[in-house]
């Protein structure tokens, strides 16, 4: 341990990096901790981290805006893919863990650092997101993860140390949840959440409405997308941050993005998140929608399977790793003509499709009318089916041979 010299902290303000600081200098002797708080558009939250910090014994601390290439970087490739875990989560806290460890990486050579340490459990997959990044980008540079190595085994002996140092932290052993939030979702676990017979209570939520209290009446909304990059929100030409806000706003105020789920963890277990991804749904929903409009059958059933592999590499930490490069090259192919226009409506928790159009848009009225056209001549089907039907009907003419020689 007497080594290490100088640590580069991911720190949030949150319970376990307040109590890393103090742990972090009492283990390694003289070692200088510096702070690295990435604002990814969580609101107030970073307005007291920078006293915070110091008070907790940082020596600097450096408060980094990546919200915006947080959006253009990471979200919008992972909404182009359509990559979604196991059917219901967003990605929201998988994505953003490469984007500060990759900041934590830059401040570290630019101090000097001969560490990164954070705060992520022995149990969670933060951990496995952070190191690989580190990894990939600066093998060199040496790992702390105290929830590994210290004493403290809970939220509240973390609590309780918290205390004895004297250390605020925004975490009670009433309402001990752990959240993540950013400008895409947040996430709440543990406490009664630990249980998955048990609903969660109203209180959890913190973004989001609840479908039962939003507005009696729908809202509608109109988002313009470029190859596959929302642009625009009702007419309104938008920076991706601006844009975001508004739509989480919206959805927000219908009861839009709120996701249980019991998913699989990569260190094998499972566990159960609840998120409010109230933008993030919308964006997702109308994303599909164009693309149903846009892309031929077989891209549209292929680029399914290619959007499951996507996700598992994202909620793995594997964001830096080459087939995940590659798979965005496939990605961008397929979102060449993905632009247009889609409207959705919002209603008590709900989304439905009210309508989309595209000057790329696959859809035909004349190959599809029920009434006359002259574009189509349905008796073409019968050897279509014939051909189509081939394989069939040899096997089965094979199993009647061999049925009667049988006998």
């Amino acid at each position: 341990m007497s080594d290490i010299k100088k640590v580069v902290l991911a720190y949030s303000g949150g319970l376990d990096t307040s109590v890393i600081i103090p742990w972090l200098k009492e283990n390694y002797k003289n070692c200088e901790v510096i702070a690295m708080c990435a604002d990814l558009g969580q609101g107030d939250e970073l307005e007291t981290v920078r006293e915070k910090a110091i008070k907790s014994g940082a020596s600097k601390i450096y408060v980094e805006d990546l919200t915006k290439p947080f959006i253009e970087e990471y979200i919008w490739p992972t909404l182009k893919a359509g990559a979604v875990y196991e059917g219901k989560y967003l990605l929201g806290t998988s994505f953003a863990r490469p984007i500060i460890a990759k900041a934590l990486v830059e401040i570290a050579e630019k101090e000097g650092a001969d560490a990164i340490a954070h705060g992520a459990t022995g149990k969670g997959n933060d951990q496995v997101r952070f190191e690989l990044t580190v990894k990939a980008l600066a093998p060199h540079l040496k790992i702390i993860a105290p929830w590994r190595q210290w004493d403290i085994r809970s939220r509240e002996d973390a609590i309780d140390y918290a205390e004895k140092h004297d250390i605020p932290v925004p975490v009670t052993k009433k309402r001990p949840y752990s959240m993540d939030r950013n400008i895409w979702h947040l996430s709440h676990e543990g406490a009664d959440l630990e249980s998955p017979w048990n609903a969660p209570q109203d209180d959890v939520y913190m973004v989001t409405t609840t479908p039962e209290k939003a507005p009696d009446q729908a809202t509608y909304v109109e988002i313009e997308f470029a190859q596959g990059v929302p642009v625009a929100v009702d007419g309104q030409q938008l920076d991706s941050v601006a844009l975001l806000t508004k739509l989480n706003q919206l959805g927000a105020a219908n009861g839009i993005g709120i996701a249980d789920i019991v998913e699989n963890r990569l260190v094998g277990m499972k566990s159960r998140g609840v998120y409010e991804n109230p933008g993030g749904s919308i964006l997702y929903y109308a994303h599909r929608e164009l693309e149903y409009l846009t892309l031929d059958r077989a891209t549209l059933h292929y680029k399914e399977q290619v959007a499951i592999r996507y996700a598992e590499l994202v909620y793995d930490g594997m964001w830096f790793s080459p087939l995940r490069e590659a798979l965005d090259a496939f990605v961008d192919a397929t979102q060449q003509n993905v632009t247009g226009l889609v409207r959705l409506k919002l209603y008590k928790g709900n989304i439905v499709s009210a309508g989309s159009k595209s000057p790329y848009s696959l859809y035909h009225e004349g190959f599809v009318t029920f009434g006359e056209d002259e574009v189509y001549n349905q008796a073409d089907a019968e050897g279509f089916i014939n051909l189509f039907g081939l394989p069939l009907q040899v096997r089965a003419l094979m199993q009647k041979e061999a049925k009667k020689s049988n006998e």
